[in-house]
């Protein structure tokens, strides 16, 4: 009897597949899937935790100001930064505010003039006092005569500020046509400043801490600016970014000179009188007659004695 020969094999037959490694395919398979779903489930938990901390972070207001002084480095250490360090202090401690000294030294310029120091210095001291309300910068060449006088009240009050603000004023007078907001309310006012004959004055200045200031004083201090090489560094680069960016004028307020910034000489701009808040040493020189150190001398006693400290 004859049998049907055997069907003849595929020259290419399947792959022998292991009950093992059908398996081990499952288990990836799964194993893919439980890692998705375990990421979803992650990535859900982040967004509702994240969902509470929209907003911009809430400021407490202590302490309610820090005060900002830098010295070059040839002022470090003298009985003259002691003396403006003295002033400081002193009127920091009467109304609980912060201070922060710092050295030009301190930070990298990148060639730039030491001047430029003071708006970092600023930004440092929202780093380190991140709950402060105001910062108030005043130059290493200025005293603090009023020791009554608080920044939030005397400056950033509502109703004070509404009264001092010149609105419609020319940035740069008497020629610049780009002017303060016209209609600026106190409350939407996060930097103050105010102007000599010259133009703006960088020597008081009054920020309101919170996400604005940082992006100002970032801002302020790009190293395209500090390139720039203008005649009067960091002041003419402020003037050109005030003029050139409206999200920075909309925050803006100036104010009279005497407000928080009356210079010792008429030469220069308005003059300080009795009860004027500082009195800044303008354009003092090093040496002679007319030195920052001599300046200072002549009104220590009467700071000294508004403040009832010893001489």
């Amino acid at each position: 009897m004859h049998y049907a020969y055997p069907p003849r094999k595929d020259s290419h037959p399947a792959p022998f597949r292991p009950r093992r490694s059908r398996l081990l395919l499952l288990r990836r398979s799964q194993l893919k899937t439980i890692i998705l779903f375990g990421l979803a489930v992650l990535g859900f938990i982040w967004l509702l935790s994240s969902s509470k901390h929209k907003g911009p972070r809430v400021i407490t207001g202590r302490p309610p100001v820090v005060v900002v002084t830098v010295f070059d480095d040839k002022y470090d250490n003298t009985a003259y930064s002691q003396h403006i360090k003295d002033n400081r202090i002193q009127y920091a401690e009467k109304h609980g505010y912060g201070t922060f000294i710092a050295k030009a030294s301190d930070y990298e310029l990148s060639g730039a003039p030491s001047s430029w120091s003071k708006v970092v210095a600023m930004r440092h001291a929202i780093t380190k006092f991140p709950d402060c309300k105001y910062v108030w910068y005043i130059d290493q060449h200025a005293l603090i005569m009023s020791p009554s006088s608080r920044v939030e009240e005397h400056v950033m009050g509502a109703q004070r500020l509404e009264e001092m603000m010149l609105r419609d004023h020319s940035i740069v007078p008497p020629e610049s046509i780009i002017k303060t907001f016209a209609h600026l309310k106190a409350h939407d006012v996060d930097l103050v400043l105010t102007q000599d004959k010259d133009g703006l004055a960088t020597t008081s200045v009054v920020v309101r801490n919170g996400e604005w200031a940082k992006f100002f004083l970032d801002t302020w201090f790009d190293p395209m600016y500090r390139s720039y090489n203008f005649q009067k560094a960091e002041t003419h680069a402020l003037e050109h970014i005030v003029q050139w960016h409206p999200t920075i004028l909309s925050k803006l307020a100036i104010v009279p000179q005497r407000a928080i910034n009356a210079y010792s000489s008429v030469e220069h701009g308005a003059q300080y009188k009795e009860g004027d808040v500082a009195v800044v040493f303008a354009q003092c020189s090093g040496t002679g007659t007319k030195s920052c150190a001599n300046e200072a001398e002549r009104y220590s006693q009467q700071w000294r004695a508004s403040f009832g400290a010893s001489h």
